[in-house]
């Protein structure tokens, strides 16, 4: 599936990077890191942004974000529907109630035209993944099916997902 595997890691990570063709160091934030990774991949028509957040992520999700940018999608992301009723808020009083079935929780991998994932870093825009930096350039974002048991670990009581996963 990758013909190159870059894994960008913190300053004073000491591991081997195992399964990598190439270990860089990232930076302060998460669109440092991936810029870094960009930085030594100039050769890619396609890029997959994974976060070490998301280790149950399955081979089959990797596949199915890459198809669809190599189909000529911009980006590609897994979604899965959420269950909540997702309030938005101002100032302590709910504004909106967004339809549930137009949301979706996104995942990551995540997958772009290597192209188009540069102009959206070199736009140095904020985002809390790089597809909403594609997003700000107007580009369309496809969504995949995600995975229910590709949990995010952020907090330590997020561990125990992992443990009742049989991770």
């Amino acid at each position: 599936m990758a013909d190159f595997v870059v894994v960008v890691v913190p300053e004073d990570y000491r591991g081997d990077g195992e399964g990598a063709d190439l270990v860089v160091t990232g930076g302060a934030t998460r669109s440092d890191s991936v810029r870094a990774g960009l930085a030594v991949c100039d050769d890619a028509q396609f890029i997959v942004v994974q976060d070490a957040a998301r280790p149950l992520a399955s081979a089959p999700l990797f596949e199915a974000v890459l198809a669809a940018v190599r189909a000529g999608a911009a980006a590609a992301i897994p979604g899965v529907a959420v269950s909540d009723t997702i309030k938005q808020v101002a100032d302590g009083v709910v504004v909106n109630t967004p339809p549930r079935d137009q949301l979706v929780a996104v995942q990551t991998p995540q997958a772009f035209a290597a192209a188009v994932l540069r102009r959206a870093h070199a736009s140095a825009g904020v985002a809390t993944d790089d597809a909403g930096l594609v997003e700000a350039l107007g580009e369309s974002v496809v969504v995949v099916a995600g995975e229910r048991t590709n949990i995010k670990v952020t907090n330590p009581e997020d561990l125990d997902g992992l443990t009742m996963s049989g991770a």
